[in-house]
């Protein structure tokens, strides 16, 4: 079983890894030289690109599968224009952040450039270029100034998702090794941030066995309500929806007999893609870890107010929330298939009290 601080090298590498939706190949590469490491898993990609890792041999329970997406925001080339290049940013960022901003290039001929224009409307627009020489399908991503992460915390480009890669990759990591949690596997999207275009083609495709039961891994926005530090949440729903009430209440229940540190909430923010397999008949529950400067956007809450600037920052996530996901995901594997159900503690509370009715 991999050491925290090995677990740690993995989130740090994954999170630094360039990616944009639909330009996702070094995660990809990443996960595919992992898995290659381990003879006892099994890889299969879908026709999306979409990887699945499961266990090999037999198993007995129904399959238990943590999902989450290898995309992140960011700049993607379209077109050369003399000393300029035309973009089409892939992901929800505010249009204050893309003000003159300075971006780096983080795949082809290197250094970076300036936003000189930026269409809101339909998310394009020019970097003038300072050295660099990029050409169609390359990444950029905001420059960031460099500086040392908090103690007990990871700051980088792009926790969001591949914090929650890094986190289900963790677990699989040790359950591969017990044989009552074969049926745990990792699902792996394209896309998510273009409206959830991976785990929709996973759905419609058919290579998700019909009977999984989804563990949808979120890098969500800390709020007061839900701090970066106190643990990761399990998420009861989204903007969209809320997702399957049993098998959010199993997790509940496995999580708090256990005593680990989590938190319960439902945030609201954002959508995320247990929404998406809902949708599509699948059983889903949501969890997810807070994040500091979501997508980026540093001094968020006080841009949304008017009061502050609008500085691009790397990501934070707290280390102790994610190696407490990964103990979490464990949980509830372990846990889902247990003979418990609310319906079931409620007989009992009523076959006990129901003499007051008369």
């Amino acid at each position: 079983m991999a050491s925290k601080a090995v677990v740690e090298g993995w989130l740090a590498e994954l999170a630094d890894l360039p990616t944009a939706s639909g330009l996702e190949e070094a995660v990809q590469g990443w996960v595919r030289g992992w898995a290659r490491r381990r003879p006892d898993l099994r890889l299969t990609e879908d026709s999306g690109g979409n990887l699945l890792l499961r266990v090999k041999g037999r198993r007995r329970l129904d399959p238990v599968l943590a999902v989450a997406h290898m995309d992140h925001p960011g700049f993607v080339v379209t077109e050369i224009i003399g000393d300029e290049a035309r973009f089409e940013f892939r992901g929800g960022v505010l249009p204050q952040y893309f003000v003159d901003a300075r971006v780096d290039f983080v795949t082809g001929a290197g250094r970076g450039g300036r936003v000189v224009e930026y269409d809101q409307v339909d998310r394009t627009g020019l970097i003038a270029l300072s050295g660099a020489r990029p050409v169609p399908g390359d990444i950029a991503r905001w420059h960031f100034a460099r500086r040392s992460a908090r103690p007990g915390y990871l700051a980088a480009p792009s926790c969001d998702d591949l914090a929650g890669c890094a986190a289900a990759l963790a677990a699989l990591d040790r359950a591969r090794k017990r044989a009552d949690l074969a049926h745990f596997g990792v699902l792996l999207t394209r896309a998510e941030e273009m409206g959830f275009v991976g785990a929709i083609h996973a759905a419609k495709a058919g290579d998700i066995p019909k009977k999984a039961r989804l563990l949808s891994i979120e890098t969500s926005r800390a709020s007061a309500d839900a701090p970066l530090g106190e643990g990761p949440v399990i998420r009861v729903g989204d903007a969209s929806s809320v997702f399957d009430a049993e098998l959010t209440n199993r997790i509940t229940t496995a999580v708090r007999e256990s005593g680990l540190a989590h938190q319960r909430k439902l945030m609201s923010g954002g959508s995320c893609e247990a929404t998406a397999f809902g949708a599509y008949g699948f059983r889903a529950a949501g969890l997810c870890l807070p994040l500091g400067n979501y997508h980026n956007m540093g001094n968020l809450d006080q841009v949304e107010n008017g009061s502050g600037a609008a500085v691009p920052m790397m990501e934070e996530v707290a280390l102790g929330d994610f190696h407490g996901l990964v103990d979490l995901l464990l949980v509830a594997a372990e846990g889902i298939d247990r003979d418990w159900s609310l319906r079931e503690r409620l007989d009992v509370v009523y076959a006990a009290s129901r003499r007051v009715l008369g």
